[in-house]
């Protein structure tokens, strides 16, 4: 009987086990000695509440799903029917296939063909790869029609440490700006987070705080790297890095009924929700340009790890 996710993908070096899926292009489950890094599915579930979902040509929310773009206003279908939004992208639950493969690494690949509301031709890659460091993931995408297309990238992982729920997490994010977003989840503005609820530069415990915010101006280090961290009550975390090609991570505390703060999304993003609209940090690209983003996991199991 086929999987929900279709053709499941397994890698492994020494520990460390990841799944990703033929549906959507996800990561299914990531694990190090048995333990889970990532909140994810079983094998006979569909995903839900985004867990592991490449969310591709746009993260995260499209207000009203309409947008225009070199003078042409373009109509998306609506996903997120509750709030008017067009949300997370045309590929969640797309076909993807193997393009290369080895034990410890995988690259899936799509096609996403033109269609009403994004009549634009991309070539998709995403690579999955394990090392001692943990877990790499690369989102290339390369336009391959005849003219420019507007395009943005993330991911949505849920980090877990073996809690019941996320309040006793203890969070850092490297950013000094968030996003403050209306009702339906689109920004309305930003904030210094110097001062403010939002500020987790210095590591604090989650708590019953509930986030669904977005975070950018990152710190990062002299590779360029921005590291968001979670650890457990045992002392063990969960550091999930992201490169330039991400300017901004989704904090969101799995407020929904089908994660119940079991998990913590960490969500990388190369624009805010709502780019197609504002144009904010979206990239445009020509005929034959590709873009190339990655992230990765680096788990720590045990204390001193």
């Amino acid at each position: 009987m086929q999987p929900p996710s279709g053709e499941q993908f397994e890698i492994a070096f020494g520990d460390h086990r990841a799944v990703a899926v033929e549906v959507g292009g996800g990561l299914r489950t990531y694990s190090v000695d048995g333990r889970d890094v990532v909140a994810g599915y079983g094998v006979d579930e569909m995903a839900s509440g985004g867990r592991g979902q490449m969310l591709i040509p746009w993260p995260n929310r499209l207000q009203d799903g309409s947008y225009e773009f070199q003078g042409r206003r373009h109509q998306l279908p609506l996903t997120e029917p509750e709030h008017a939004n067009a949300i997370h992208g045309l590929v969640r639950w797309a076909a993807w296939h193997v393009r290369e493969r080895e034990p410890h690494r995988v690259k899936l690949g799509h096609v996403l063909h033109p269609q009403p509301g994004y009549p634009f031709s991309l070539e998709l890659e995403i690579e999955y790869e394990l090392s001692e460091r943990g877990l790499t993931v690369r989102t290339t995408a390369t336009n391959v029609g005849a003219a420019a297309c507007p395009y943005g990238s993330g991911a949505h992982p849920y980090l877990t440490l073996g809690t019941k729920s996320v309040d006793d997490i203890v969070l850092s994010v490297p950013g000094r700006t968030a996003l403050r977003s209306d009702d339906r989840g689109i920004p309305v503005g930003t904030v210094a987070v110097e001062g403010t609820e939002l500020d987790y530069r210095a590591a604090q415990r989650i708590g019953q705080a509930k986030l669904d915010n977005g975070y950018t101006d990152l710190e990062r280090d002299d590779a360029g790297l921005a590291r968001v961290v979670a650890e457990g009550p045992d002392g063990s975390g969960r550091t999930l890095w992201v490169d330039e090609g991400y300017p901004y991570v989704m904090v969101f505390t799995g407020d929904i009924p089908a994660v119940e703060r079991r998990g913590l999304a960490v969500e990388p993003m190369t624009c805010p929700p709502n780019a197609f609209r504002t144009s904010e940090a979206l990239v445009t690209l020509g005929p034959g340009e590709s873009h190339t983003a990655s992230w990765g996991l680096a788990p720590t199991i045990e204390v001193g790890e």
